[in-house]
């Protein structure tokens, strides 16, 4: 296996001076409001909306009673907690596919492997996440108890469905975090994208509210030339994989973070993740991750992303902003 190296170019030295240097601080971003401004997100309109989030202020849907929204606690363990005492982004991504599962599942639609209804079971289709967008307020702490509401809606892709989460203080109310994705289908045995079919559609009818959302977050394509941080030797292991038999999107974000800058990791936290996965990624697959990074004049910092094969072909595209501690 080749060993992991990072190469800087030569703009790592001014971000190194300009990070260094910065003391402004970000305002959260609704200050532990209980209204939430969806991402890219309008309640009852069937065109979808355009732009990553409305100017409308909405609450998570109360249809609870026909089954629409789903409500879960969880309460953060030890080993969820990152070096900054708070709970860590890949650990709220497994809360949140959980969740879905569990929503599902309460419906009565679990039949087997991650999410799949009993049509798509016969179909050997398989639920794989397309897009996902996670904005955060706050983190909780170790022994926080979140609660998380799921909820699922349309999707501006014709042969997706949208994901949409919530999650708030269990005590308090306040708002932690909201994320919203697009989920496909793919085929078990052949491992290609497969069209949504009518039945599964109708099957998920139950559960799915008149929500449409827009996956307008423009995401660049990197390249090893022109990239600020290039790491080689990621390599996707079995215990990266999921029950699909394909890598865990939570598992992305380390191999994205692993390349981001240090000074960013510790003087900065992420708030804003935004991903857009392009290819399924296996056991003994090798990858290199691509990095390159902007600085505001506020001292906040966002990233860009790219993981790709060896080959050059890409896996995911990527997003992260920062805001300082």
């Amino acid at each position: 296996m080749v060993a992991a190296s990072t190469i800087a170019a030569s703009s790592a030295s001014s971000l190194a001076s300009y990070l260094l240097s910065t003391t402004t601080f970000l305002t959260k971003i609704s200050g532990g409001s209980n209204n939430v401004t969806f991402l890219g997100m309008k309640p009852n309109t069937k065109p979808c909306s355009r732009g990553l989030r409305v100017k409308v202020k909405v609450q998570a849907p109360e249809k609870n009673m026909n089954g629409y929204v789903y409500r879960q606690n969880f309460t953060v363990k030890s080993y969820e907690i990152g070096r900054n005492g708070m709970a860590t982004m890949g650990a709220l991504l497994n809360h949140l596919q959980d969740t879905t599962v569990d929503h599902i599942k309460d419906a009565g639609l679990l039949d087997d492997g991650f999410g799949s209804t009993p049509e798509m079971t016969r179909r050997n289709l398989i639920w794989v996440v397309a897009k996902m967008h996670v904005l955060v307020d706050r983190y909780p702490s170790w022994g926080d108890v979140v609660q998380i509401e799921s909820w699922f809606g349309g999707a501006s892709v014709k042969n997706g469905i949208s994901n949409h989460w919530l999650l708030r203080d269990a005590n308090t109310g306040e708002t932690l975090a909201q994320a919203n994705s697009v989920w496909i289908m793919m085929n078990k045995k052949t491992r290609k994208v497969s069209k949504f079919p009518e039945e599964v559609r109708g099957e998920m009818a139950p559960i799915t509210m008149d929500y449409c959302i827009s996956e307008d977050i423009k995401l660049t394509k990197l390249h090893d030339n022109t990239a600020d941080f290039v790491q080689t030797g990621l390599t996707a292991r079995w215990s990266d994989l999921d029950l699909n038999n394909h890598v865990n999107f939570a598992k992305y974000i380390g191999w994205i973070l692993e390349n981001a800058p240090m000074l960013i990791l510790k003087n900065h936290e992420l708030f804003d993740l935004a991903m857009e996965f392009r290819r399924e990624c296996g056991e003994g697959d090798e990858l290199k991750s691509l990095t390159t990074v902007i600085v505001e004049t506020d001292g906040n910092a966002e990233c860009q992303h790219m993981l790709q094969l060896e080959n050059g072909i890409e896996v995911m595209r990527g997003r992260t902003k920062w805001r300082l501690k």
